[in-house]
């Protein structure tokens, strides 16, 4: 039986459920999630366990999924109120995504699901008053025995600690009462379990009108990967988070590569030191005032739209995140860099949309491979009817192909995407959602799973 532990930030998948909020702007949230099966053949049995945030469980649901199909859970099954965790166990692949909802649709993010966790979790961005924004964040058990969980907030002498976490449980940390932080933090955080303890987390970083998500990392890579960089498109900005989770400090250099006719290569290097994270791409392209200045290259103020591979001076693993926000329209979304290693030929993405209540996705597909290669991506819907195909150009080494779902699939069509850029190949993706012609933060972003 594969497991994904599916963590809740606040609460996981409760659409239409709502829970009160101790911080920020928002009152209350609700999310949905999508399960995709993986298999191409087989049907998919799943059980669905809701836990309490004491380790008791709430609700238990089973189900099917067709094959290479997916399945909504909106609203879910849980206690009206519920705030906790899931664990979705199946008897094939599976993968699923979670959304987030604050006050009804006027806030929303996305994240993804876990396979398993880790002794330690690294959280590259953390903030308490930082112009509005501030983070929460869940730890969730996914270890089978309990375990004491302990925080560490870099730049600081803060920490924090779980006691007695118990297995599929999670427990929520909000920054906004840590008494410790002082008001204007940024920083990073460093999730740490008891011996032989497993955890993950997810983190919310919460704005006046905006609202993004992304899930602690188990690991970190010496050279990450990020699928999707805007810079001056349409009014969307991006902000790259990059913390070094090794012992040394290490010169980091982003390398930014455009999609062809959005932009124009270039390079940003700043020296990152153990333990702490530093901010790229948002002063190198859209704001000055750096408060940490670096070096770069690239033109100021002018439209990017492409990916960004890393190098650095030493062989330290680091961890990134990627903050997509168009401010004059209140959207923001995150999404985690990649491993490299993580790449595959074949991606999967749990929820594609056209026109779905005016929610439509489009993903950037990176060729993270040394050779070029040309990406076919299958579209399958979840009633299993108007399915369909697409193709990328060859893409060479390191660039990326946007492909919209817009007046693409059909209105109203709802389901997921299977891209293969055949045997030999290495992808990373990443799917952005979005509302049109709707008020507030509905922007989502979550990271494609390799299969």
């Amino acid at each position: 039986m594969k497991k994904l532990i599916v963590i809740s930030t606040l609460l996981l998948a409760l659409l239409f459920m709502t829970v009160p909020a101790a911080f920020g702007q928002i009152a209350t949230y609700n999310t949905g999630f999508q399960v995709q099966n993986l298999s191409d053949t087989n049907t998919a049995t799943i059980d669905i366990t809701y836990y309490n945030q004491d380790g008791s469980v709430d609700t238990t649901v089973t189900d099917t999924i067709a094959a290479g199909s997916s399945k909504t859970y909106f609203p879910i099954d849980a206690t009206v109120g519920f705030n906790g965790s899931v664990v979705i166990s199946a008897d094939q692949s599976v993968a699923a995504i979670t959304n987030i909802l604050g006050d009804g649709l006027a806030f929303g993010a996305s994240y993804e699901s876990f396979s398993g966790g880790a002794g330690e979790v690294s959280l590259p961005l953390i903030m308490k008053g930082n112009s509005g924004f501030n983070t929460r964040f869940n730890v969730q058990n996914a270890g089978g025995a309990a375990t004491d969980v302990t925080i560490d907030y870099s730049n600081s002498t803060c920490s924090d600690s779980i006691t007695g976490l118990q297995p599929g449980a999670a427990a929520t940390r909000d920054q906004l009462d840590n008494t410790c932080l002082p008001a204007g933090y940024v920083g990073s955080a460093t999730v740490t379990a008891g011996a032989g303890g497993s955890v993950v987390a997810t983190v919310l970083e919460v704005g006046p009108d905006t609202l993004f998500a992304y899930n602690g990392f188990t690991g970190g890579s010496t050279s990450p990967v990020m699928p999707l960089v805007n810079a001056n498109n349409s009014g969307f900005i991006t902000g790259i988070q990059v913390q070094n989770a090794g012992a040394a400090a290490t010169d980091v250099t982003l390398n930014y590569t455009p999609v062809t006719g959005l932009g124009t290569a270039c390079s940003e290097t700043k020296t990152v030191a153990a333990g702490e994270s530093e901010t790229f791409a948002l002063y190198a392209f859209t704001f000055g005032g750096d408060p940490n200045p670096g070096t770069d290259n690239c033109a100021f103020g002018l439209t990017f739209v492409g990916g960004a591979t890393v190098s650095q001076s030493g062989s330290e693993p680091l961890v990134t995140i990627v903050n997509q926000l168009n401010i004059a329209a209140a959207k923001g979304a995150a999404y985690n860099g990649f491993d490299p290693t993580a790449a595959a030929d074949t991606v999967v993405m749990p929820l594609i949309m056209d026109r779905n209540s005016n929610f439509w996705t489009g993903f950037n597909i990176q060729n993270a491979g040394s050779g070029n290669a040309t990406v076919t991506c299958d579209f399958v819907q979840s009633n299993g009817s108007n399915n369909s195909s697409a193709t990328s150009p060859s893409l060479a080494a390191g660039e990326a192909w946007n492909h919209l779902q817009l007046n693409q699939l059909g209105d109203g069509w709802v389901g997921s995407a299977t891209c293969s850029g055949g045997a030999g190949s290495s992808l990373l993706a990443v799917v952005n959602e979005l509302q049109t012609g709707a008020a507030g933060d509905q922007f989502f972003a979550y990271t494609a799973f390799g299969q």
